[in-house]
């Protein structure tokens, strides 16, 4: 990797220090020595002091620490922990449930810095904007913290306003992961299967657009359009004259945290119906706006008078078109009705499962798959886990799966465990059946059939309009010997590397040779500066030979390569 890709300036540097320092002090001190950062890094001396974990850390297990490890990290490691915990195709099972338990709870921001923030995004101070601005703050996040306040007009809202700083500390710590990514890719044998890069500039773009509360604002108000006839589902207002990117002003609702089944039971709420409710209007989220939302945790729903229920915090959300809603819709009655070849030839069909893939072997694991769901109970599946579980077969044979069905994945899951918490018998199943069933019918409808059809023919008919240009241009680039073809090597990146670096010793060592053999002839002559009565030139060149001798040692043995 080049140098250049690892941003140089001091404030990077005192930082990369102090993940590497993190991450060694939580026991992935051999995950460090492998990328071989210092290679990278010139500091004349190493970043860090390789050494062990605690002993009281070493009792945990390595995903606990990993965790802890994030946690320590701050905000912007917190946020990759939680996207990675929606990952199953990458993350071992272990690994995911201690993401789940990611805090990303920090101590308050001062009052004043926060009165500093919404000063310099309304152009007004709080004590124009607001007739009371609660100095504790209802919640505080690695992003941004929620205060509780009081409009002039009489009006209760809630302020969200992010952290002074944290784009700063995002942006240093998102060019220290792109580094990161870089040199996993290239010293971890297979890293490349994983695309850390790619995972690294998908957690870039989600993590820009959560630092963007204007947007957040624009997601609520979607929401609230496509539930504004819903009486059971409450989104709260946006208030715009508020409302700037690193402030989000929303109408105050008081509710019962849909977790808090005891509260629930003693103001007279049904939790079969709020489980009920929960799954419908997630469902609707999806197979009818595809838009839903993507972090559905307890602390983002409360449930109001009537079991009617409310929706907060929209800053992460996924995204279904048409064709993705069908090809999820085909793949669970694929399992659901245990149908392993009409499941590959989807696949096959969608262009997921390519020509690479063991298809034999595939087809085995998916049929043993199914086979564990065949004597659960319908009322028993957990459709969530079911998804879950069939991501990571497809990891297990390279084949890439929609980042938005894995958020979906994740929140279905999340959804089906409240129900269940809510209502025993919640069969998330019986509540899917209706909303596939009508995609299914739409989508074979004659309406769409007709309107696929005219679409194919325009497709047709512009590759009737293009292809006699096309060929006309082919055929003169070849008489004008102007005709190319690019060929692309793929997997000789590291030879290449290893091999220059192997040039790069040779041609040191026979500096070094030159040095000492240009030395000895010099001790034979009696001539210029002498020093303990020998040359002093030939003492200063074996004493470079020797300097740069070592040094040359010291970098193979760090390499683990003789």
């Amino acid at each position: 990797m080049p140098l250049k890709r690892i941003n140089r300036n001091i404030r990077s540097l005192k930082r990369y220090r102090q993940v590497l320092g993190i991450l060694i002090k939580y026991g992935f001190g051999h995950i460090v020595e492998q990328l071989n950062i210092d290679y990278y890094i010139e500091l004349g001396k190493r970043i860090v002091s390789l050494g062990t974990a605690s002993r009281e850390l070493e009792r945990l297990t390595q995903a606990a620490r990993f965790r802890l490890a994030l946690e320590e990290l701050g905000p912007t490691f917190i946020k990759l922990g939680q996207l990675l915990s929606t990952r199953p195709d990458i993350v071992p099972a272990d690994m995911l449930d201690e993401l789940k338990k990611l805090q990303d709870r920090l101590p308050p921001v001062p009052t004043d810095q926060v009165m500093a923030q919404i000063h310099r995004e309304l152009g007004y101070p709080t004590e124009e904007l607001f007739e009371h601005f609660e100095t504790t703050p209802l919640a505080t996040a690695s992003i941004a913290q929620v205060h509780r306040a009081t409009l002039k007009s009489g009006e209760e809202v809630v302020c969200k306003v992010c952290r002074p700083g944290v784009e700063a500390i995002i942006a240093t710590d998102i060019d220290i992961m792109m580094g990161l990514a870089y040199l996993t890719e290239k010293h971890f044998p297979g890293g490349d299967l994983y695309d850390p890069i790619g995972l690294v500039k998908e957690f870039r773009r989600t993590i820009y657009r959560e630092l963007d509360f204007s947007r957040e604002g624009r997601t609520t108000d979607r929401f609230a359009a496509n539930f504004a006839e819903e009486e059971l589902i409450h989104i709260p207002k946006v208030f715009w004259e508020y409302t700037g990117q690193t402030v989000l002003t929303l109408e105050y609702i008081a509710g019962i945290k849909i977790s808090s089944y005891d509260e629930l039971e003693a103001a007279g709420l049904d939790l079969k119906v709020i489980a009920r409710n929960g799954a419908d209007n997630f469902l609707k989220q999806v197979f009818i706006y595809g838009l839903f939302h993507a972090d559905p945790h307890p602390g983002n729903l409360y449930v109001l008078p009537g079991n009617a229920l409310c929706l907060f915090d929209f800053g992460m959300v996924g995204r279904l078109d048409d064709d993705l809603k069908l090809h999820l819709t085909e793949l669970l009655l694929c399992v659901l009705n245990r149908d392993v070849d009409r499941l590959i030839m989807q696949l096959l069909y969608s262009g997921d499962l390519h020509d690479e893939s063991n298809i034999k072997e595939f087809k085995r694991d998916l049929t043993e798959f199914i086979d564990d769901y065949y004597d659960i109970l319908l009322q028993d599946l957990r459709i969530g886990k079911l998804l879950i579980d069939f991501v990571r077969i497809l990891a297990d044979y390279q084949i890439k799966f929609p980042s938005n069905l894995m958020l979906l994945s994740r929140a279905l899951f999340t959804m089906e465990g409240l129900g269940k918490q809510l209502d025993p018998d919640f069969n998330m199943v019986e509540q899917l059946k209706p909303f596939a069933e009508q995609i299914i019918k739409e989508r074979h409808s004659p309406a769409n059939v007709a309107k696929d059809v005219a679409h194919t023919l325009q497709s047709y008919q512009a590759l009737g309009k293009s292809l006699p240009r096309d060929i006309k241009e082919f055929i003169n680039r070849i008489n004008r010997n102007k005709f190319k073809i690019d060929l692309e090597h793929r997997g000789f990146e590291r030879l290449i590397n290893d091999l220059d670096r192997s040039t790069n010793r040779i041609s040191f060592s026979m500096v070094i040779a030159a040095l000492i053999i240009g030395s000895s002839l010099i001790m034979q002559i009696d001539k210029g500066p002498m020093l303990f009565g020998f040359p002093m030139l030939g003492l200063l060149g074996y004493s470079v030979a020797g300097f740069l001798g070592l040094g040359l040692a010291i970098a193979i043995l760090r390499s683990g390569r003789m």
